[in-house]
C-alpha cells in the first residue's frame, strides 16, 4: 500500500535494496519493535488506550529506526536505503490498520455479547467527576445493559457542549417533558452529591414518568470497576428514608470500651451482632458474644474471626434464663461491660406466647441485672424498644417492664453499677423488619400485605441504632432512658406504594395492596416518650434523656414474683394482669387481653 501511494508522489526510490527486499527488512523491524514494547500482549476485544499508545509508540520507533539505519549507510557507503516520506506513509498505515483491527474487533465482539440483551437508555445525574466516571465506564464496559443518553446538570445550563459525545441537560422545572424525545428509561444517581429529600424529589417524579431508577456509588468504591452491571443497581428505599448522617465521640466509646472485657447477649441477632461488630473496632481485651441461637451464632464466629483476628473473642452458646450459666460467665470473667440485646420482639408471636416473653424479656433481664450488680460491672446497656411506650402489646410491656425494674435497682442505691437503658424503634433489615417482608412479596408477585392505611412508623438503620446505643453508654450515669431521634415517621403505605413503583411495577394494577387489618396488640403509631414522661437533650443532637418517676424496688420485685410465679404455671390471664398492674400505661389492643383493662375499669 506504502510502495502504490509513494509511487503517486513526484519521488525517485533508492536502489540499495529491491521491493520484496525492503518489504521483508521492514517487516522484521516492526515486528521486532512490536515484541520489544509487547503490542500483542493485551487481549484484543479488551484494548485501551495505553495498548493503542503502545502501537503508535512502536510505529513511531519503527519508523525512526530505520531512517537511523539508512543515514547510517548513506554514511558509510553515500547510498540512502529508504525514502523519509515512505517511512512516514508506512507508519501511518500500519498504525491505522492495526486500530482499525482492534475497533473492528471490539465491535463484533460487543455486539455478539450484547445480542438480544435489553438496553436501557439513561441519564446519569450530575456533571461532576464521579458522574463523568460513570458515564466512561458505561461507555466502554461490554457486558451491562446501559446506554448513555446524557448527563445531568443541576446548576448550570450547557450549550452545544457534550460529554462523551452525549449531551448535558439542565435539570428544571420542564427536564422531564424535555427528555420525552430521546427516548430515555431511567436515571442514574450518582455518589452522595444529592440529599436524601432532593432524591426523593427526583425519584417522585421519575416515577410519575415511569422512569427506572438507578444508583451507582462513586467509581473509586467500585470492586470491580469493569463490571458495570454489578456496581449500578436499582435504588433501594432504604436509600430514599430521609436519616442524617450520626457523628459519634470516638474518644469518649474508646475511654469505657478499649481493653475491657464486654458481653453481648444475643449476640447473634440482628442488633446484637452489630453491636459486637462496632464493639470490636475499640480493640477490647476480650468480647464475650452471648446467644441461644446456635447457627447463627456458629456464623457470627466465622465472620468475625477472619475480620478482627486480633480480638479474643468467647462465642457462648448460652439462654439468658439460666442463671447458673450466666453465672458462671460473670464468674470467669472481669467484666466492665454489659450490652443486654437479647429478647422476644415479635409482636403477634409473642401476644400469642406471653409467658415467653415474660421470661426472657422480664426475668432475663433481671437475671442480668442482679449478676451484673452483684459482680460489680461498670455499665449495663439494656436495648429496648419504642412499643414499650404506652404499650399495647405484650412484648412492649415486658420490655417496659424490664425499664422499670433496672431503674428501681439503679435508684435502690444497693448497686455500684450504672444502669442505661436505650429506646428506639425499627431499624432496616432487621429479622421480621417490614421492608425485607415487602420485597419477598413483590418477588413473588403480590399482594402486599399492610395492616392499616394510616398506619405509621419511625425507622432507623442497623449501623445507626448501635452507634447510637454505644454513644449513650458514654453518657449515663445511672438510672436513664435515652430515646434516640428517629427522623421523620413513614407512612406504610406510602412506603408499600414507593417499594413497587422501584421495582418497574403498578400499585393496584401489577402488585395489589391488601390491607388485612392491626395485627393483635399493634397500634397505628409509635412513640418515643410516655405521657408521663419529659425529655432532656444531650450533648450528642440524635440522643434525647427521658425523665421517669422510678418505682421503689420493692414494689417492683413484689409484682414481679407475682408475674414469675404465673408465668410458672402459664396461667397466661394471671401473669398479664399482674404486669398490668406494674405498667399501668399498658392497654392491650386487638387482643384477647382487652378484658382485663375492661375489668380493672369496672
Amino acid at each position: 500500500m506504502t510502495f502504490f501511494i509513494a509511487s503517486h508522489l513526484n519521488v525517485t526510490f533508492y536502489e540499495v535494496l529491491t521491493l520484496w527486499e525492503e518489504c521483508v527488512f521492514i517487516s522484521l523491524v516492526y515486528f521486532s519493535s512490536f515484541f520489544l514494547f509487547s503490542t500483542y500482549a493485551g487481549l484484543i476485544r479488551h484494548s485501551t488506550f495505553v495498548d493503542i499508545f503502545k502501537i503508535a509508540f512502536s510505529c513511531g520507533f519503527s519508523a525512526v529506526l530505520l531512517a537511523v539505519i539508512s543515514y547510517s549507510y548513506y554514511l558509510f557507503s553515500g547510498f540512502k536505503i529508504f525514502l523519509i516520506p515512505f517511512l512516514i506513509i508506512h507508519a501511518v498505515i500500519t498504525f491505522a490498520c492495526m486500530l482499525m483491527l482492534r475497533i473492528l474487533v471490539k465491535s463484533l465482539y460487543t455486539y455478539m455479547m450484547n445480542m438480544g440483551r435489553k438496553k436501557y437508555r439513561v441519564l446519569i445525574m450530575g456533571v461532576n467527576d464521579d458522574s463523568i466516571a460513570v458515564g466512561e465506564a458505561l461507555s466502554i464496559s461490554d457486558h451491562q445493559n446501559f446506554v448513555l443518553a446524557g448527563f445531568v446538570s443541576f446548576k448550570k445550563r450547557y450549550q452545544k457542549i457534550k460529554i462523551q459525545g452525549a449531551p448535558i441537560f439542565k435539570y428544571d422545572a420542564d427536564f422531564f417533558e424535555r427528555i420525552v424525545d430521546y427516548k430515555v428509561n431511567g436515571i442514574v444517581l450518582v455518589g452522595s452529591q444529592l440529599s436524601v429529600s432532593e432524591k426523593n424529589k427526583i425519584v417522585d417524579r421519575a416515577l410519575e414518568k415511569n422512569l427506572r431508577i438507578y444508583y451507582a456509588p462513586s467509581i473509586s468504591q467500585w470492586e470491580n470497576a469493569s463490571d458495570v452491571s454489578a456496581n449500578i443497581k436499582e435504588i433501594q428505599i432504604e436509600d430514599l428514608l430521609e436519616r442524617s448522617p450520626i457523628l459519634l465521640d470516638d474518644t469518649k466509646i474508646n475511654e469505657y470500651l478499649s481493653g475491657r472485657s464486654i458481653l453481648v447477649t444475643g449476640g447473634a441477632g440482628s442488633i446484637g451482632s452489630e453491636i459486637v461488630r462496632q464493639v470490636s473496632q475499640y480493640h477490647p481485651k476480650k468480647l464475650i458474644v452471648l446467644d441461644q441461637a446456635e447457627s447463627p451464632l456458629h456464623s457470627l464466629e466465622l465472620e468475625l474471626r477472619k475480620n478482627f483476628p486480633n480480638i479474643d473473642f468467647e462465642f457462648v452458646l448460652a439462654d439468658v434464663r439460666k442463671k447458673n450459666r450466666l453465672e458462671h460467665i460473670f464468674q470467669s470473667n472481669d467484666l466492665s461491660v454489659v450490652f443486654h440485646a437479647a429478647a422476644y420482639k415479635h409482636v403477634p408471636l409473642i401476644e400469642r406466647n406471653p409467658t415467653e416473653a415474660v421470661q426472657v424479656n422480664i426475668l432475663g433481664t433481671i437475671t442480668l441485672a442482679d449478676l451484673a450488680s452483684a459482680y460489680q460491672v461498670d455499665r449495663f446497656v439494656m436495648v429496648s424498644t419504642d412499643k414499650a411506650v404506652n404499650p399495647t402489646n405484650v412484648m412492649g410491656a415486658s420490655k417496659r417492664a424490664a425499664e422499670i425494674y433496672v431503674q428501681a435497682l439503679m435508684h435502690s442505691g444497693s448497686s455500684d453499677t450504672k444502669f442505661i437503658t436505650t429506646r428506639f424503634g425499627n431499624v432496616l433489615g432487621s429479622n421480621g423488619s417490614v421492608i425485607p417482608y415487602f420485597k419477598e412479596q413483590i418477588k413473588n408477585g403480590g399482594p402486599v400485605t399492610v395492616t392499616h392505611e394510616n398506619i405509621i412508623r419511625y425507622f432507623m438503620t442497623i449501623p445507626e441504632a448501635c452507634q447510637l446505643v454505644l454513644q449513650a453508654g458514654t453518657m449515663g450515669q445511672g438510672g436513664e432512658v435515652f430515646v434516640f431521634d428517629m427522623g421523620k415517621p413513614v407512612k406504610i403505605m406510602d412506603l408499600a406504594r414507593k417499594m413497587i413503583k422501584l421495582s418497574g411495577l403498578e400499585p393496584d394494577t401489577d402488585i395489589e395492596i391488601a390491607v388485612i387489618g392491626l395485627r393483635p396488640g399493634e397500634k397505628l403509631y409509635e412513640e418515643l416518650l410516655s405521657d408521663a414522661a419529659t425529655a432532656l437533650p444531650t450533648h450528642h443532637k440524635k440522643i434525647l434523656r427521658a425523665i421517669d418517676e422510678p418505682m421503689p424496688l420493692d414494689r417492683v420485685m413484689h409484682l414481679i414474683i407475682e408475674i414469675a410465679a404465673a408465668a410458672e404455671t402459664s396461667d397466661d390471664v394471671l401473669m398479664i394482669n399482674q404486669l398490668k398492674i406494674l405498667v399501668p400505661e399498658f392497654k392491650s389492643e386487638n387482643s384477647v387481653y382487652q378484658l382485663l383493662d375492661s375489668d380493672r375499669k369496672n
